[in-house]
């Protein structure tokens, strides 16, 4: 006799009973499940699952669309996978690179191509994936032996892949197959090729760009936004990994085990340092101009840090910086702008008083001595504690705020008066030939760590606030990237072995009865492939004491 097991649905707000063993698919089918897009994967008690997911025991089930991020990654890692088969089909011997994400897509490269990349091998390949979709071929996850898997990876010259399973430490592991075709991608996929409903590649630079669609419409693909100044910095720091021979998480591990990261953290250290003095010295050579310097970017990007490390850059070529923060020049509570949900917006350029703010650089740039305000958080008022403030010959400002490389902050500044600079950490390693690091992780994770050493916030608070955090430096922060003179890029190569000591404990601590669990479980996943690499020769001057503690720097 079948057993049977309870499981509840959030969608339809009912409790069943389903004989064990029913899939998901199934489950969306019996209960008339509709969202408002077709339904792609599962939460299941609050971790995602593919819908040919079979339950066996009593379960709580969300079914989620590509209105949902963990739909959407599944979405991509499919539309990868088919990407990766479409080649391998039109040229056996090319290997895919995915690089990293970039203009609202994915940026990839064709190695071992015996040609020039053309505008018809982008047809090509386009045709290839719509044959494959139209196809509807099953997407199989299969768990085999993990020697087997190994040698399936090898077989299909995933080189870096197979070491990372290497390293697995189980008995048997995960590979997906779309026909003849085995790959593996960090986390579920969609159960067939047809899922797929849109997808867009064109020409990119020396390869092309993977588009897909905007998050919640699968009708309408993101749009292809050229950012020459963010793909610059990519290519500089593909250079610099290439250069140290970390270029993906297996070699990084190769490092640590053959214990020479002590060499990885100078020299990733030391090219940051040379970094930021070229553009101390790039400052200094504008300097009968430029009076200001503009510093934005995302959320833990490290912006403080690196304008303090570009103060002692500055003052080695004769100029004395003094710091501004955007964040003093709120107005009064009772003006704050709200969003449309009616919360009170400080992301909002509406939330600073622009022309008090460039009244106050005007009279500094004049040569006026001035009192310095001090925004009070709890107050929610402007004050003055007696500080003030003067420009002398060899002074310049740096001024720190999401807003800096918005023209609107400071309409009344000549722009040939102000030096742009947008810092972000732009991960320079990838897990493996088709799958990049997000810098949203990477952030995330330094936000985490830092959150609950200074703000005394827990990863699930950290969690359930990033959403609304992406969503202001979506709106407020990364259109206006391209407007720098200059980008930096924050992160170290070796830090995300670093950070697997602090950030896993407080991840742990997420609870499975919260909808941020499965976030904090992808994320543990996702560093559980570092070899740890320890802190102690991290210098107090780095951008990652900003985030662990021991820096040299008062903040």
């Amino acid at each position: 006799m079948a057993k049977n097991i309870e499981i509840r649905c959030v969608n339809s707000d009912t409790e069943c009973e389903f004989p064990m063993g029913i899939t998901l698919a199934e489950i969306a089918q019996l209960l008339s499940v509709r969202n408002t897009k077709p339904i792609l994967g599962a939460y299941v008690n609050h971790r995602p699952k593919p819908l040919d997911y079979e339950m066996v025991k009593p379960r709580l089930v969300e079914f989620i669309d590509y209105t949902c991020r963990d739909g959407q990654r599944m979405y991509l890692r499919t539309l990868s996978f088919i990407l990766f088969a479409a080649i391998r089909n039109i040229w056996p011997e090319v290997s895919l690179k995915i690089d990293h994400a970039i203009s609202k897509g994915y940026y990839c490269e064709l190695e071992q191509l015996s040609k020039p990349f053309t505008e018809e091998d982008i047809w090509l390949i386009r045709e290839e994936m719509k044959s494959i979709i139209n196809q509807d071929i099953p997407v199989e996850r299969k768990m085999v032996p993990t020697e087997t898997a190994i040698a399936l990876l090898e077989t299909n010259g995933l080189w870096r892949k197979a070491e990372l399973y290497r390293s697995y430490g189980r008995l048997y592991a995960p590979i997906y197959q779309i026909g003849e075709h085995a790959n593996f991608f960090y986390g579920h996929m969609l159960t067939s090729t047809g899922c797929i409903r849109n997808f867009g590649i064109e020409k990119y630079y020396d390869g092309f760009l993977l588009r897909f669609p905007v998050q919640g419409n699968t009708d309408e693909l993101e749009p292809a936004i050229k950012q020459d100044k963010l793909f610059g910095i990519f290519r500089e720091h593909k250079k610099w990994a290439e250069i140290l021979g970390v270029e993906d998480i297996p070699r990084l591990n190769a490092f640590r085990r053959e214990n020479k990261h002590s060499d990885l953290i100078k020299i990733s250290e030391a090219l940051h340092e040379k970094k930021i003095a070229e553009i101390a010295t790039a400052i200094t050579q504008r300097r009968e101009k430029v009076n200001i310097v503009l510093i934005a970017g995302p959320s833990s990007s490290g912006k403080t840090t690196f304008s303090r490390r570009l103060g002692i850059q500055l003052a080695v070529n004769g100029l004395h910086a003094l710091e501004v923060s955007v964040d003093n020049f709120f107005v009064d509570r009772e003006h704050t702008p709200k969003d449309q949900a009616g919360n009170l917006d400080f992301e909002s350029l509406g939330a600073i008083d622009v022309p008090y703010f460039n009244d106050f650089l005007l009279r500094l740039m004049a040569g006026e001595e001035i009192p310095i305000p001090r925004f009070d958080f709890q107050t929610g008022q402007r004050k003055f504690n007696g500080k003030t403030m003067r420009m002398e010959k060899d002074n310049i400002l740096i001024i720190e705020g999401i807003h800096g490389l918005n023209p609107a902050l400071t309409p009344q500044i000549e722009s040939e008066r102000t030096y742009r600079i947008f810092v972000s950490a732009l991960t320079q390693i990838s897990i493996d030939e088709h799958t990049y690091i997000p810098t949203t992780d990477n952030r995330l994770l330094r936000r985490i760590i830092r959150d609950s050493k200074y703000r005394g916030y827990d990863a699930f608070t950290t969690i359930q606030r990033w959403p609304s955090v992406r969503r202001g430096e979506e709106k407020h922060i990364f259109p206006y990237q391209e407007n720098a003179d200059i980008m930096f890029n924050s992160a170290l190569i070796y830090e995300l072995a670093v950070i697997k000591k602090y950030a896993s404990p407080l991840l742990k601590q997420v609870k499975e009865n919260t909808p941020e669990y499965s976030e904090a479980v992808r994320l543990l996943i996702f560093i559980s492939y570092f070899d740890p690499i320890p802190e102690e020769e991290i210098p107090p001057t780095s951008v990652l004491r900003e985030f662990l503690g021991g820096s040299s720097f008062v903040y």
